[in-house]
């Protein structure tokens, strides 16, 4: 059996033709007749029904083309992830991210990433949060992905790229806009405007509030940080929000937290496979990228 029979077969049974499956590959009809014949005296089964008008498989022939899917289908599988272990060749760096990343770090990273390695693709999927970009990556469906979490939760296969602290964020004629620092017990008659319940932020929040002996009222959950501020300066609510996504806001008042409510980004990776030569050269990226003075001072890590 050979992989070019496999794929004459695949090709017919989805345009029902021999002369334009043969146009489609660019060979002549009667190799993919000889080549579809020499199929199924392989398997001694009659794969295709020639007694009709146009090309229609046989029971036996349908069944065989789960088969020769998969087969085609791991076969491109393979072909690119073997792919990656070229240095002669453009690669692709499958990357995910969470929705906090997606407006304010991930732009400026692509733009440099772009600029620094056109040859390779970065493929970007955002999840709904990090926990699941996490389990995204170790079950290899992702290369890389960033990731939010407590600094002091350093998971394997990981590397902090950024601190940063939690604001409380509010409407600009709130009761608590003229306070300094605001501790968790002061809110709890406030309601509160998080992301979706698996993230960070929401955890934490909600951790915080409990442990000042009050379940705090959500009036909304959304992956959207745009919504969240908009509802916050409309005074639908308040949130706790990165300082890097609030430092630039003049339209909401932001405030100190006591304790404060400190937050890492980390750049998480699948540590269950070999590492490629387009790995490599992403991995160094983000260790260049995120140790350079301009990104520093861009996102406030001076």
């Amino acid at each position: 059996m050979e992989f070019r029979q496999l794929e004459y077969f695949c090709m017919i049974s989805e345009l029902e033709n021999f002369t334009r499956t043969a146009e489609v590959l660019h060979v002549s009809q009667p190799s993919v007749t000889k080549a579809i014949k020499a199929l199924e005296a392989e398997l001694g089964l009659m794969l295709i029904d020639r007694s009709q008008k146009h090309v229609e498989l046989t029971e036996e022939g349908r069944a065989f083309l789960v088969h020769a899917k998969r087969i085609m289908r791991d076969a491109d599988e393979a072909k690119r992830d073997m792919m990656r272990f070229r240095h002669d060749c453009s690669g692709t760096v499958r990357f995910g991210i969470p929705p906090m990343v997606e407006a304010y770090l991930f732009p400026d990273l692509f733009v440099k990433f772009r600029a620094a390695f056109p040859d390779i693709h970065l493929d970007v999927q955002e999840f709904g949060d990090s926990d699941e970009v996490r389990q995204r990556a170790d079950i290899g469906e992702l290369d890389f992905g960033i990731v939010l979490g407590n600094p002091a939760e350093q998971w394997e296969h990981s590397m902090a790229i950024m601190h940063d602290t939690m604001r409380l964020c509010l409407a600009p004629n709130h009761p608590l806009a003229g306070q300094d620092e605001i501790r968790f017990s002061d809110l709890k008659e406030e309601k509160f405007i998080l992301q979706q319940p698996r993230t960070y932020q929401y955890r934490e929040t909600f951790s915080r509030c409990t442990e000042q002996g009050f379940t705090p009222e959500i009036v909304l959950s959304t992956s959207q940080t745009k919504t969240i501020k908009q509802l916050v300066v409309s005074a639908m609510g308040i949130s706790v929000l990165p300082d890097f996504v609030v430092h630039a806001d003049r339209s909401m008042v932001r405030k100190k937290l006591v304790p404060p409510m400190e937050l890492a980004v980390f750049l998480y990776w699948n540590g269950h496979k070999r590492s490629s030569a387009v790995d490599d050269r992403f991995m160094h990226f983000i260790q260049d990228y995120t140790s350079s003075p301009e990104y520093k001072q861009h996102f406030r890590q001076v």
